[in-house]
């Protein structure tokens, strides 16, 4: 069932060690800053709950995964501190995840555009349908995706990440999504990909809880200074999206929605 929460909705439902997490929200399960602070604020609980060693998350509906950054709320900021402040939640998220100390599987049933992509880039393994294409769509409307940059960058490579962001009005297909590593497994049906997901979510969370803790601090390890650079990234991108440009492209683009 899809949300029609306005602020969006987030439930944490638990299946012996695995934490599966469903968020959500009307507008193609795109990210406000209320959704943006649940969701960061449940990552840190869980990453500290002793009962929890895997964490399986993914959106509500059949079609879009995740259509990154609310429109509305672009709309609304008028200042630098806010919008910053609102960049500033996609710079926690992927933070967020990247310290947790449980690995992140994620479960990419639809397309995901901008911040939707940052937010699988820093799932630690992805399961995704064929209908799941990618699509970084910040030239287009003004501003970059110097945010989730370093996420994207580190799973695909300066060259994925190039391809997908200079070309802002192009769909990278699910099977281009795996060859560049932003995807671990793909798969032609919904049914099988919520099958096989779970399963692996499940089976994941039976080994070591010290053993998966230690391994997640090895894949990011290098990432320490994120913390600075994200939020750095987010002041830029904050700047960027009060320009005339991009506040004329998002209005455009809103009124024809």
């Amino acid at each position: 069932m899809e949300t029609t929460r306005e602020e969006g909705s987030l439930y944490t439902r638990f299946e012996g060690s695995l934490a599966i997490l469903e968020f959500g929200h009307p507008a193609s399960n795109s990210l406000n800053s209320v959704l943006l602070d649940r969701i960061c604020r449940e990552l840190e609980a869980l990453s500290s709950n002793a009962r929890v060693s895997a964490l399986l998350i993914q959106s509500e509906g059949d079609r879009a995964f995740c259509a990154g950054a609310s429109f509305d709320e672009l709309l609304e900021v008028s200042t630098p501190e806010q919008s910053k402040k609102f960049f500033s939640g996609f710079a926690r998220l992927i933070n967020s995840m990247r310290t947790c100390q449980k690995p992140i599987v994620g479960k990419v049933q639809g397309k995901a555009v901008g911040g939707g992509v940052g937010l699988i880039a820093a799932c630690d393994y992805v399961m995704a349908s064929d209908k799941a294409s990618l699509r970084l769509s910040e030239l287009g409307i003004g501003i970059a995706p110097l945010v989730i940059a370093p996420a994207v960058a580190r799973k695909a490579g300066v060259s994925g990440l190039a391809e997908m962001a200079l070309a802002p009005s192009e769909w990278k297909s699910a099977y281009w999504a795996k060859e560049r590593g932003l995807f671990s497994k793909v798969f032609e049906s919904r049914a099988s990909l919520d099958k096989e997901s779970e399963f692996f979510a499940h089976e994941l969370s039976t080994h070591s809880p010290e053993a998966l803790k230690l391994l997640k601090q090895a894949l990011w390890e290098g990432t320490e200074h994120w913390g600075h650079l994200l939020t750095d990234r987010a002041a830029m991108t904050g700047k960027l999206a009060l320009s005339e440009t991009a506040q004329k492209t998002i209005a455009d683009f809103k009124k024809k929605t």
